[in-house]
């Protein structure tokens, strides 16, 4: 209960606070002060202004990287951007966006910067590098080898809320904007195996290990399973595979033909980016 005349938010870690932490532990430490712990996805979908009327003060909002996707304004509450360690290191860092990315965060209670790698060839920055802004390093070599897709890598924001379900905070853990889905102005990398993560994140929030911001749809084949008993849910789980696995070779056909067909304009555009001034493919990036 809080003390009359004190803040919402007293006792939480102090701005900065993230600053040298390496060992989970030290993470889970820091991290189990909050209410909520929200995770916003670079995505269309996400309204980070009304998003973050929804939450207590005592939330804390974790973005990505390239925060300017979902920001247009400084955010005003507590933060923490975690930023994915490449074979070049940070994006933001390798983009010269560092100092960009970190004004949206100057009016915030900001914690400072997770710096993660999931795998060997992924590069760890230091503080210097992310022009000294309070830098703590997550080393997750490894950790999903054993369960995610051969071949594939987690996304960032798969990978933390997987790691922060298995900490087991008390505080709820929240997605707002994991779609997945792919727009005109929104790439969806096919490095990801996208619909593993899909499958899985709407398998935890139904456990509820995790919560998904506006809840999850009713799924309509337990729908199905209680409307016809006799038919038993394992059938109805093979079936709805088979089906999907027909729909997905078929449209793999289809696009191997439109990659045939464009592979013309394909080509030109990419003469065309070839010969942008530097700053106007970071404007493109953006979009």
């Amino acid at each position: 209960m809080e003390t009359p005349g004190q803040p919402a938010d007293q006792g939480l870690p102090p701005p900065g606070a993230a600053a040298g932490l390496t060992r989970p532990e030290e993470w889970s430490q820091l991290l189990s002060s909050y209410s909520h712990i929200v995770l916003v996805a670079n995505s269309a979908a996400v309204d980070v202004a009304a998003l973050r009327t929804q939450y207590p003060p005592t939330a804390l909002f974790v973005f990505f990287n390239r925060v300017f996707k979902v920001l247009d304004q400084p955010f005003r509450g507590h933060a923490l951007l975690v930023s994915r360690g490449q074979p070049r290191g940070s994006n933001i860092v390798y983009r010269g966006e560092v100092e960009e990315v970190l004004s949206f965060f100057e009016t915030a209670d900001f914690l400072g910067i997770m710096n993660i790698r999931l795998n060997a060839e992924e590069r760890l920055n230091t503080a210097a590098d992310f022009k000294n802004a309070p830098t703590g390093h997550l080393d997750l070599l490894g950790h999903f080898d054993d369960f995610y897709t051969a071949g594939k890598t987690p996304t960032s924001g798969f990978a933390v809320t997987v790691w922060l379900s298995e900490l087991r905070l008390a505080s709820m853990i929240t997605l707002a904007g994991f779609s997945a889905r792919r727009t005109e102005q929104w790439r969806v990398v096919s490095v990801h195996d996208w619909t593993f993560e899909q499958v899985f994140l709407r398998l935890m929030a139904r456990l509820g290990r995790i919560a998904i911001h506006g809840g999850v749809g009713v799924n309509a084949y337990r729908a199905l399973a209680e409307r016809f008993p006799e038919i038993p849910p394992a059938e109805i789980a093979l079936t709805a595979s088979e089906v999907l696995s027909e729909r997905l070779s078929n449209t793999d056909s289809e696009v191997d033909k439109l990659i045939s067909l464009t592979s013309f304009i394909r080509a030109a555009d990419n003469l065309l980016r070839g010969l942008k001034p530097g700053f106007l493919k970071r404007r493109s990036n953006r979009s």
